[in-house]
């Protein structure tokens, strides 16, 4: 089972900043939304280990979802630059940036190609997402 670590680094602009290793590797930057309180569509889900499984979303095409968050579902990981871009999911990419004065991840729709090329022949995988930047939360 492949395994991958959501390390968030810091939170700014409304969006939550992190980098994605897969089997102990750093292979992306990420965005999400900023923490609020979990609420749908306008939050990041809470730290924490979960499941991931490939999904076909009407909507984005081949996805990844992730399973058993706490009062949500259809998190999904996709590509994407801005908080606004998130609904509650995480995005990929290959670096962080700005767009339009918004903290944001750039070559996102590479970085996505790349990530399902990683992911391809996996049924399910375990996601773990810690909070590195200390911004105090308790989830």
């Amino acid at each position: 089972m492949k395994r991958l670590r959501l390390v968030r680094v810091s939170e700014h602009s409304g969006a939550t900043m992190g980098v994605l290793c897969i089997d102990d590797m750093p292979e992306f930057v990420t965005l999400e939304e900023a923490w609020r309180d979990n609420e749908r569509n306008i939050s990041c889900i809470p730290v924490g280990r979960y499941t991931l499984k490939p999904k076909v979303s009407p909507s984005r095409g081949r996805v990844w979802q992730v399973m058993n968050v706490p009062e949500r579902d259809h998190i999904l990981i996709h590509a994407g630059n801005t908080h606004k871009d998130t609904q509650g999911c995480i995005l990929v990419g290959m670096q962080f940036g700005v767009l339009e004065s918004e903290a944001a991840i750039l070559a996102s729709k590479s970085a996505f190609q790349r990530f399902m090329t990683l992911m391809a022949g996996t049924p399910e995988a375990e996601l773990v997402i810690i909070d590195a930047y200390g911004g105090g939360r308790v989830h």
